[in-house]
């Protein structure tokens, strides 16, 4: 695939550089989180799904093209067989800087080992309780100490970093904060605090529960003393420091409250194979028809690539009031 032109890596209309793209390998998961998908859910037919070969070969094109780092996501990457594989072959890609993952953290007690060693560098795994019931609500289906099993074989298998995930929501888990800073306190991990995005209408009012950056950085001030660090892991979050405790880093990642659009470098690749240019959009670049019309050259592709990015929107237009406007649930989008 040599019949590319050569660039100075991908620019938007807005003279935003794009380095940072998340690749969802699946829509299905094995919980059925509130914030990210109704209880009932219907998940696409598996032909309608990018297979490990055409996600490679967009993941190989993409670096092709100036991203230097690559997260893989979902559902539940993975639920996905063969994800392993993939894993070691995207992580050789020349030119990638890192490859990193979101997961549950309900597989990773046998299967964290086998992706450091394919290459995988840091993982960020969803926590959103350390009470086994709530846990149990907020996902439905999953199990507190399966995933707490996964960190720890998460955190003896030699990953660069590992990082907790948490939407914080009130009336759900807002009063847990002071207990997950602990948690990762005395463990050496890093932590981001979400503001919940209200894509897909998910039976609940986003109104109520949401509970911003601010609010849960003055929860955790009044047992700590934080330090603001100008540290950037290439995503979204802004981060901050626990005086006294080096090892770990405390993140928010805020939406709604301070948004993140102006500096956006990223582009999202759902498991169908539509490359959406914001979060908060539906417009998007069918990468999966243009891989298959073109399965030998990468020209057509590059050039659809470059016109689609002109028009990258701005910024998202998130609302927590009333029901959703965009009514992709998160799950579909790659978390």
């Amino acid at each position: 695939m040599a019949d590319i032109q050569k660039h100075a890596g991908l620019v938007d209309g807005l003279g935003r550089q794009i380095d940072y793209l998340r690749i969802s390998v699946t829509d299905r998961c094995d919980f059925r989180c509130v914030y990210c998908m109704s209880e009932k859910m219907t998940f696409l037919p598996r032909q309608q799904i990018l297979s490990l070969e055409e996600v490679e070969r967009l993941a190989a094109f993409f670096v092709s093209q100036g991203v230097k780092k690559i997260r893989l996501t979902g559902g539940e990457p993975l639920v996905r067989k063969g994800i392993v594989k993939l894993c070691a072959k995207i992580s050789e890609l020349p030119g990638l800087r890192e490859l990193v993952m979101t997961t549950n953290g309900s597989q990773l007690t046998k299967l964290a080992k086998p992706l450091a060693e394919a290459g995988v560098k840091r993982l960020n795994i969803s926590l959103d309780s350390l009470n086994a019931e709530k846990f149990n609500a907020i996902t439905r289906t999953g199990s507190l100490s399966q995933v707490l099993a996964g960190i720890d074989a998460a955190s003896q298998a030699g990953f660069e970093h590992i990082k907790l995930n948490v939407v914080v929501m009130k009336g759900r888990n807002a009063d847990e904060v002071p207990d997950l800073i602990d948690f990762i306190l005395d463990r050496g991990l890093d932590i981001s605090f979400i503001e919940e995005i209200p894509l897909g209408n998910v039976g609940h009012s986003r109104g109520e529960t949401f509970c911003s950056s601010e609010e849960v950085r003055s929860i955790i001030s009044q047992k700590h003393f934080l330090i603001d660090s100008t540290e950037n892991s290439g995503g979204p979050a802004r981060y901050v420091r626990v005086k006294g405790y080096s090892q770990s880093r405390i993140g928010f990642i805020s939406p709604h409250s301070n948004s993140f659009c102006a500096t956006c470098n990223r582009l999202r690749l759902t498991a169908e194979g539509r490359l959406l240019l914001c979060l908060g959009e539906e417009n998007s670049l069918d990468m999966r028809s243009l891989i298959r019309r073109y399965p030998t050259t990468d020209a057509p592709i590059q050039k659809a690539l470059l016109n689609a990015l002109q028009v990258k929107p701005a910024q998202h237009n998130f609302s927590i009031e009333g029901p959703a406007k965009v009514i992709r649930f998160m799950n579909m989008t790659g978390g």
